[in-house]
């Protein structure tokens, strides 16, 4: 529905199985090289998103790759099988450091970083991986890669004139959510604040293409496509100072996304927490982050840089959350 057919399938959704194909004791905890817990909870969040572990695992893209030098879907792929599969308690995650530049420009080894920029970078390093055999692909079909097909969704943007009621539909792909938490104190009033229309006017007046110039408008942004992993961030900076938001958001184990549709009138769309990242410190320019993932045997641990500890899922639902990971 006014959305472009890819002209290319470049992953088959078929094959992308959501639940583990083997169940095991979480594995290892990572090394902080310095100032590396930003990466290092973004690498334990990835590594236990069951269905990106499972294609990982099957060693499917290195068997194909051609890239040469940096590639990030091999990296991802030594990296989980390292961490699930060796006997250590503890691994260096040394590949990722090493080739940061490549990841994103803005990250230095020995400086610290945001866990929601390292995990839009690392995500945007394995789409590219993914389209390196394909060049040219069309827009459409850069939206079927394996990420995509993981953790990609579509926005519906509708835009209404108020002065000829003219309607203006525009859709954008995602791989992440990003919600305002200023005024609510929940992730599903956060998740009603995003679909709420709001309205265009003074300087972001809307150019209405009937009406041939500058009109007040209202505009809503609602779920469109669904992805098969919901990836949200709770917006904790106030502003530019690094001032931080740092009040309990409430968020469910369970999750509906049927409300926030661009159709709310369906079926349930059911999501489980799997994982979730905690900033701790006063401002978001310092402090420390670490995380909380349910390994393949189904219990949560708390995974804060070399430490892996068991926990229960009370503790998991009490935090101060910043990223938040649903599983369809």
């Amino acid at each position: 529905e006014g959305m472009a057919l890819p002209q290319r399938i470049l992953f088959p959704p078929e094959e992308i199985c959501m639940d583990w194909q083997q169940r095991q004791r979480p594995g290892a905890g990572l090394c902080n090289l310095g100032s590396t817990c930003y990466i290092n909870v973004i690498l334990q969040c990835l590594t236990y998103t069951p269905p990106l572990a499972n294609y990982l695992l099957s060693h499917d893209h290195s068997q194909l790759c051609h890239q040469q030098g940096f590639c990030m879907m091999c990296i991802m792929e030594a990296h989980v099988r390292k961490v699930l599969h060796s006997p250590a308690n503890v691994i260096w995650p040394r590949a990722v450091v090493r080739d940061l530049k490549f990841i994103g420009e803005e990250f230095e080894p020995d400086m610290a970083g945001d866990a929601y920029e390292f995990l839009r970078c690392a995500l945007e390093a394995m789409q590219r991986a993914c389209l390196s055999g394909s060049r040219g692909a069309d827009i459409s079909s850069q939206t079927n890669t394996i990420i995509h097909q993981i953790f990609g969704g579509f926005l519906k943007s509708r835009v209404i004139c108020l002065r000829c009621q003219a309607v203006s539909d525009s859709y954008k792909a995602f791989l992440h959510v990003l919600l305002d938490i200023k005024a609510p104190s929940s992730l599903t009033t956060a998740l009603e604040d995003f679909v709420t229309p709001k309205k265009l006017d003074g300087k972001y007046s809307f150019k209405c293409s009937k009406c041939e110039k500058k009109v007040t408008a209202t505009k809503r942004v609602t779920v469109h496509c669904v992805p098969k992993v919901f990836t949200v961030c709770l917006e904790r900076a106030a502003d530019h100072t690094g001032k931080k938001i740092s009040k309990i958001v409430e968020y469910p184990e369970y999750l509906d996304l049927q409300p926030y549709m661009s159709d709310a009138a369906g079926e349930p769309l059911l999501y489980t927490l799997y994982a979730l990242v905690v900033h701790s410190g006063d401002t978001c320019l310092d402090g420390h982050f670490f995380c909380y993932t349910k390994a393949s045997n189904g219990l949560w641990y708390k995974m804060d840089d070399e430490s892996v500890d068991n926990c229960g899922i009370h503790t998991v639902l009490r935090q101060q959350a910043y990223l938040l990971f649903y599983a369809r």
